[in-house]
């Protein structure tokens, strides 16, 4: 039932059928899809609708009529508010169910190829403290939640450092503890924030760009390194040598401490000169004996232990043999193209990031790896025909893409070469499914494999095996 509140309606008795994308779960109300932020598929709930488009609705809900057998407890205190972990009240069993189904629906409604069948979800063993990486932002005037605003005291104190509120790019929820990154993450977040509330300092404003602390990168390995990387906002020489040496004194378990001044309109640093103040400038990760050194720059798998699983699924279907050259598009600082090197007669590298690829080069050398080569540059141009002449035409090609996938292109280019394989990792099934139909007339879908990286989260990878037609 549905009734007026406003100019939206209030739906009344909604049952939620699905999980649906961005985290958001799905119920019908006549004609239309309604995606509801935070119920699970079960639940039956009242929904103000607070966005009306042709041919959906979205909202929020009011009430609870009757809670889902799938719920659970969260243990997050901040679960609701912030915009990470969507899924934490829904049992770890059915988000695993979820995003099978999600990649199935991808393939199938945007692909629209033939696909064999989808081989079972690989699940994480850890679904808490799982994150190797967490970037905390800082904030002049922090969210303030529905309970501090319904107790109707002063709030004194109005900066905070945590995630970005979704869709407020202004607005930054103060975390009291994260239970994705473990120890010392939550210290190091806390310590900052009270030194800073100590010795008054500025919090970053970014509607009116200033504000000495604006960002901290906090990174870790399996191996027990450690990086903090603190952003500054404005190049206050005395107040940032008093942080960082507050930092380095408090936890000398840090072995890479850095900074960077980051004065633009974007909080992005790939263009900036970042500083070391104490340690190293990069951390190492160790998979199947080989170590990768990861700069603060550089991308890695965000969770270690599933991305040695992933890239393992990657090799065994690229099935790889001793005298193949193989390429790795979008290779980062190289860990697959590493990590599948002892298989191949050589391995072709492309990266976007320089930085990255000077780290790929590094990985090879000091993993004693001489059949690999590595080149930086925009992967639509360095795919050219001399390119493909001095480093031979490739018998596998191994593609890691970001979310928004693959250049139209890099995609042309890969249907000339006509690799008898291709193996297609990716984080969005909906791009990938995009981009296997451009790759249909040329190449079958013979296996596909999702893993789940990241726990209480909607997200998934998912590892698909095309082979040249006959």
């Amino acid at each position: 039932m549905g009734r007026k509140k406003g100019r939206h309606p209030l739906i009344e008795g909604l049952e939620i059928a699905d999980a649906g994308a961005e985290g958001k779960a799905i119920g019908r109300f006549g004609e239309k899809v309604v995606f509801v932020p935070y119920v699970v598929p079960g639940d039956v709930v009242d929904v103000q609708v607070t966005k009306k488009r042709k041919n959906y609705l979205e909202g929020r809900v009011t009430k609870i009529h009757t809670k889902s057998e799938k719920r659970v407890t969260p243990v997050c205190s901040h679960f609701g508010i912030c915009g990470g972990c969507k899924w934490q009240n829904l049992g770890y069993e059915d988000q695993l169910f979820y995003k099978q189904k999600q990649v199935k629906d991808h393939l199938t409604r945007i692909g629209k190829i033939e696909l064999p069948e989808i081989q079972p979800i690989v699940g994480a063993p850890a679904t808490e403290y799982y994150r190797n990486k967490l970037e905390f932002t800082f904030a002049h005037s922090r969210w303030v939640t529905e309970d501090e605003i319904a107790t109707n005291d002063e709030i004194a104190e109005r900066r905070g450092v945590g995630f970005h509120i979704p869709g407020r790019f202004d607005k930054i929820l103060d975390v009291d503890r994260c239970y994705l990154q473990g120890d010392p993450s939550n210290a190091i977040r806390l310590a900052v924030k009270e030194f800073a509330f100590d010795n008054d300092l500025s919090f970053y404003n970014v509607r009116e760009q200033h504000g000495l602390l604006r960002n901290l990168i906090i990174r870790n390995t399996n191996l027990g390194e450690l990086m903090a990387l603190v952003c500054f906002g404005e190049d206050q020489e005395d107040n940032i040598a008093l942080v960082m040496e507050h930092l380095k004194e408090k936890f000398p378990q840090v072995t890479s401490l850095m900074y960077v001044v980051n004065t633009k309109q974007n909080d992005t640093i790939y263009d900036l000169d970042v500083q070391s103040f104490a340690g190293k400038d990069h951390i190492v990760e160790e998979m199947e004996g080989l170590k990768f050194k990861i700069g603060p720059k550089s991308f890695f798998q965000t969770n270690s232990t599933m991305a040695l699983k992933l890239y393992e699924i990657a090799r065994e279907f690229a099935n790889i043999q001793e005298e193949d050259v193989v390429y790795d598009l979008y290779t980062g600082t190289g860990t697959i193209a590493n990590f599948v090197a002892k298989y191949a007669k050589h391995v072709v590298g492309i990266e976007s990031v320089p930085e990255a690829i000077e780290d790929a080069k590094l990985n090879s050398e000091n993993n004693n790896v001489e059949n690999t080569s590595f080149y930086a540059g925009d992967m639509k141009d360095i795919f050219t025909g001399d390119f493909i002449n001095e480093n031979g035409k490739p018998n596998v090609i191994i593609t890691d893409p970001p979310r928004a996938g693959m250049h139209t292109n890099v995609i042309e280019v890969m249907l000339e070469l006509e690799a008898p394989r291709i193996v297609y990792v990716s984080c969005n099934a909906a791009t990938q499914a995009r981009d296997l139909q451009l790759l249909d007339p040329k190449y079958t879908v013979t296996k596909v494999q999702p893993v789940d990286m990241f726990p209480h989260t909607h997200h998934v990878e998912n590892v698909v095996v095309l082979e040249l037609r006959g």
